[in-house]
């Protein structure tokens, strides 16, 4: 019988020119890995999330209360790849224009020319996104999902790789304003940092105590590698029962009872990308079922709405995501569904006992 450890599959890289490919590809992760969890102590499985959006092409939302490193999570990620990188500071008063460019009157050439904005660059730090308005956000909504920008009528594409890192804080705190459904769709996942361990902010304060372990950050990976990277993982083999499972727990969502609004089809889109990266930083050529039960509660809760009954009861989107996935029945190796295992525990990590069909 089939299955899905099969490497005698269809499609996939062949397992020679795979072989190379993932040796680099576990390499240079594992170098830029390295690197950032030099900077953010006892926080493997956030690190690993962010190298899996990366190379999924997608961009990251880090969620969590003051303090707790999410600004130094993008600016160590940033820093451990050599791309330009640009960082944004929200406020109030930001306005569209300042991310996106301006057109300004040349007096000696007697022409407009365009200033580009902040959004140029190939990893952009957007710290603090839901302390700007609605209307300064919306600027970042055609460069993250056509990376480009239009400014007076003029297309300008974006760099590559290009990648959104955006924190934010709890909606409940004084100053903030929710993100758009728009906008939260936009982003492949979201992660929260949570507080250290007791041992991890011990060696926190013997770390960042004098200097910032970001002074002495150097590139552990070139932008030239990155490409090289996400062409790799764009040729991870997904077999039709994997797309089947994905298809079927975004399908969920849309029919949930406590949910008003359920994940869009590039919710899907954004799922399958983000199994395929992470099969890849396995060191395989081919995406499991594991994989999309793995990333499923980070990359398709914040896109989720609550209905008022669910709030009143305090049931939350990623309870509901838990929940889809452990109805939702696993794919066989023959393209039918065997049947769920265990429910997912609230780290977001693969659920005890689940296996490979």
């Amino acid at each position: 019988m089939t299955t899905y450890d099969d490497r005698a599959h269809q499609g996939g890289l062949p397992g020679r020119a795979y072989g190379r490919v993932g040796e680099d590809l576990t390499a240079a992760a594992e170098r830029v890995r390295a690197s950032v969890e030099g900077v953010i102590e006892g926080k493997p499985e956030v690190v690993r999330l962010a190298l899996t959006v990366l190379l999924a092409e997608g961009h990251l939302l880090i969620e969590d209360v003051p303090g707790v490193g999410k600004t130094m999570l993008a600016k160590a990620l940033a820093r451990s790849i050599d791309c330009s990188v640009q960082r944004i500071q929200f406020t109030p008063d930001l306005l569209p224009s300042d991310i996106t460019g301006v057109s300004i009157f040349d007096q000696q050439r007697r022409d407009f020319e365009f200033k580009p904005g902040a959004i140029f660059a190939q990893i952009v730090i957007g710290d603090e996104i839901n302390r700007a308005s609605p209307k300064t956000q919306s600027a970042l909504l055609e460069s993250m999902e056509e990376r480009q920008v239009t400014v007076d009528g003029t297309t300008y594409e974006l760099p590559n790789p290009f990648m959104v890192i955006a924190t934010q804080n709890p909606v409940e705190m004084e100053g903030t304003y929710p993100l758009p459904e728009a906008q939260r769709d936009r982003f492949m996942a979201r992660v929260s940092i949570g507080y250290p361990s007791a041992e991890a902010e011990l060696r926190m304060l013997d770390v960042h105590g004098g200097l910032s372990p970001l002074d002495d950050l150097e590139p552990a990976a070139h932008a030239q590698d990155i490409m090289k990277l996400i062409e790799a993982v764009r040729s991870v083999y997904v077999a039709q029962g994997v797309r089947r499972y994905a298809v079927d727990l975004v399908g969920a969502t849309r029919a949930h009872q406590d949910l008003r609004l359920g994940a869009s089809p590039r919710a899907t889109l954004h799922l399958l990308r983000a199994a395929r990266a992470a099969a890849a930083l396995d060191g395989r050529d081919y995406a499991l079922p594991d994989d999309v039960q793995a990333l499923a509660p980070a990359v398709l809760a914040h896109r989720l709405l609550p209905t008022a009954q669910a709030q009143l009861g305090r049931r939350t989107a990623e309870q509901v995501v838990l929940e889809i996935l452990q109805n939702t029945p696993l794919p066989s190796a023959d393209g039918g569904h065997a049947p769920s295992t265990a429910a997912q525990g609230p780290s977001g990590g693969r659920r005890p006992g689940s296996r490979r069909p």
